[in-house]
C-alpha cells in the first residue's frame, strides 16, 4: 500500500507542473500566474477539490501520441469562496498554450453539469490559444459542447469568466455568453480575428491591445465589464462580484445586517441638485451617499457612461442599481446605454435581486447616427427588460423625466413598485422650452415681441408641468419625497417588498428586440 501511495503522491506532484518548471517560470517572467496559482488567490483557503487531475489527451497525429502532459491543460473543480460553493475552471497555458482538447472541453463540460445540478455559480479563468489544431474538428465540436453548456445554465446559475491571457476565435463565444467578463489590462485579449488576419483582410493595421485589449473591450465593444491592473485584484474583485449574488436561480442574495432603528435623515442629499435644469451633477454622489459604507460595485464603469450600473447594499439589501448620469450626455438614453442597461436588468431579474432606479432623464439620443442604428430597436430592449421584469423595482426621480425615457425608466405603467419623485422633478413629454416652443408657436411668431412672449409662456408652463404633482396626482408617483428622506424610504419600501411575487404570461419565451 505505501507503494502505491506514493506512486499516486508522484503522479500528483508531476500533474501540478503543468507543462514543466520552465514554462512556469516564462509565466512568471510576464507578470502571470499560473492556472492554480490564480485558484489560491481566487477562492477561500484549502478549500479547493480538483476533478480529472490525470486525464489527457487521445489523439495520435502531428506527434501528439508522444506529448501527455496529467491534466491536458485545464484545471477543474469545486471550492468556496467566501464560505458558499462555486465550480471553476482555470486553463494552463503551460501546456500546449492552453488550447482546447476534446479532452480538455470534456473537463470543462463536465464541472458545468454538476454546477447545474447542484445549483452553484461557474467561474472559467481563460487563457488558451484557442482549438488545438492538431486534433482538427474534434476540438471544434469541444466548444461547441461548451456553449451549449453555458446557454443552457444561463439564468440557472451566475456564469462569470475572466480572461487572463488570449481569447481569441471560437473561444471568444463561451465568455461572451456568461453574464460577467473580467480582464487585466495589458496581459488579456479577446478577438475573433488576430491582427495579422485583420490585415489579410482589411489591409488595416492594428496591435493586438487596440483591436482586443482590456481598455478596448472595457470603453469600446461594451464585452468586458470589469478591468484591472493585475491578475491579482482581478480575482480578488471577482471574489467581491459574488458576495452580491445568489447561488443559484432560486436562491436569493444574502442580506447583512444593518442599524436602521438608527439611521437619520441625509441632508447632504438637499446640496445635490443644482438650481438650473441644464446644469449637470454627478449622480454618483448620490449612489455613494445611499449605499451602505460607500461601497457601490460598479459595472461596465468605462462603457456607455451615460448610464451607471453596479450593485451595492441598502439597509443591508443587496440591490443591482440603474441610474441615469446628468454628467454624460446630459444622461440622455442612447443605443450603447440602452443595451448596457437592459442586460443589467436582466441578470438582476434572472436571479432575484431587486433594482433601484435613479432617474433624471431628458430623453432618448437624437441624430441620424442613432436612428440609423436602430435606436427605436435598441431603446426597445431596455424597455422589454423592465416590463418582464418581476422582481421588486423601485424608482426615484431626481430631475428630470422626460418623454418615452420616462416610460422606460420602470415607470409605474411597467410595473415599478415604488416610484418616489424628490421635489426637483420634473415629469413632461419634453422639455419646457422645446414643448412651448410647440404649443404657442403662432401666439409667440404672432407677438409683437416674440421673444418676452416665449418668456412669459415658457413662465407658466414651468409653473403648471415642470415638477412631480400632476404625476402624483394621478397615481403615477407613489410619494413626492425630500432628498434627505431618500434613503429611510428606500429600505421601507424594500423590505415591504421582500414577500412580493409578480408572474408573467405563460410562454416558452418571449422574443426581446435583439
Amino acid at each position: 500500500m505505501k507503494n502505491k501511495v506514493e506512486e499516486l503522491l508522484k503522479k500528483k506532484e508531476k500533474a501540478k507542473l503543468g507543462g514543466g518548471q520552465e514554462k512556469i517560470d516564462n509565466l512568471h517572467a510576464k507578470g502571470k500566474l499560473t492556472a492554480r496559482e490564480r485558484i489560491e488567490f481566487l477562492v477561500d483557503e484549502k478549500s479547493f477539490e480538483e476533478i480529472d487531475m490525470f486525464v489527457k489527451h487521445r489523439a495520435t497525429d502531428f506527434g501528439l501520441s508522444k506529448q501527455h502532459f496529467p491534466g491536458d491543460g485545464v484545471v477543474t473543480g469545486f471550492a468556496k469562496i467566501d464560505g458558499r460553493p462555486i465550480a471553476l475552471f482555470s486553463q494552463d497555458f503551460t501546456v500546449f498554450g492552453g488550447s482546447l482538447s476534446e479532452t480538455h472541453a470534456e473537463k470543462i463540460v463536465k464541472i458545468m453539469d454538476m454546477a447545474m445540478k447542484l445549483g452553484i455559480p461557474v467561474i472559467g479563468l481563460n487563457d488558451s490559444g484557442g482549438a488545438r489544431i492538431q486534433e482538427g474538428v474534434v476540438s471544434l465540436g469541444g466548444y461547441a459542447d461548451i456553449f451549449l453548456r453555458n446557454t443552457l445554465a444561463s439564468g440557472v446559475v451566475p456564469q462569470i469568466s475572466v480572461v487572463m491571457g488570449p481569447c481569441a476565435g471560437g473561444a471568444v463565444y463561451s465568455p461572451a455568453i456568461t453574464d460577467f467578463i473580467f480582464m487585466v489590462k495589458n496581459s488579456s485579449y479577446m478577438f475573433v480575428t488576430g491582427p495579422n488576419v485583420v490585415k489579410t483582410v482589411t489591409h488595416e493595421v492594428v496591435s493586438f491591445e487596440d483591436l482586443g485589449g482590456a481598455e478596448t473591450h472595457a470603453s469600446k465593444s461594451g464585452v468586458a465589464h470589469f478591468i484591472y491592473d493585475n491578475e491579482v485584484e482581478t480575482l480578488l474583485n471577482v471574489r467581491r462580484l459574488l458576495g452580491y449574488l445568489p447561488l443559484n436561480f432560486k436562491d436569493k442574495p444574502e442580506d447583512k445586517k444593518f442599524d436602521f432603528e438608527n439611521l437619520k435623515p441625509e441632508l447632504k442629499f438637499d446640496e445635490i441638485i443644482p438650481d438650473s435644469p441644464n446644469k449637470p451633477y454627478d449622480m454618483k454622489q448620490i449612489i455613494n451617499l445611499l449605499v451602505d459604507n460607500d461601497d457601490f460595485f460598479e459595472v461596465h464603469a468605462n462603457y456607455a457612461e451615460n448610464i451607471i450600473t453596479g450593485f451595492a447594499r441598502i439597509g443591508g439589501i443587496s440591490l443591482g442599481i440603474i441610474a441615469n448620469q446628468p454628467e454624460v450626455l446630459a444622461g440622455v438614453l442612447d443605443i450603447n446605454a440602452s443595451v448596457k442597461g437592459a442586460r443589467f436588468v436582466r441578470f438582476c431579474d434572472a436571479f432575484n435581486i431587486p433594482i433601484l432606479v435613479l432617474e433624471d432623464v431628458p430623453g432618448f439620443l437624437p441624430g441620424t447616427e442613432q436612428e440609423w442604428n436602430g435606436i427605436i430597436r435598441h431603446g426597445a430592449k431596455l424597455l422589454y427588460a423592465f416590463a418582464e421584469a418581476t422582481v421588486p423595482k423601485v424608482t426615484v426621480i431626481t430631475r428630470k423625466a422626460y418623454g418615452g425615457a420616462y416610460d422606460v425608466m420602470n415607470s409605474k405603467h411597467i410595473r415599478g413598485d415604488f416610484n418616489f419623485a424628490w421635489i426637483s422633478a420634473e415629469i413632461a413629454v419634453m422639455g419646457p422650452k422645446g414643448a412651448v416652443e410647440i404649443i404657442f408657436k403662432k401666439e409667440i411668431a404672432n407677438s409683437e415681441n416674440p421673444e418676452e412672449e416665449l418668456e412669459k409662456k415658457l413662465s407658466e408652463y414651468i409653473a403648471k408641468f415642470a415638477n412631480p404633482y400632476i404625476a402624483a396626482e394621478r397615481g403615477f408617483i407613489d410619494d413626492v419625497i425630500e432628498p434627505k428622506e431618500t434613503k429611510i424610504k428606500l429600505i421601507q419600501a424594500f423590505r415591504l417588498l421582500k414577500t412580493k411575487v409578480d408572474t408573467i404570461p405563460r410562454k416558452k419565451h418571449g422574443n426581446i428586440p435583439l
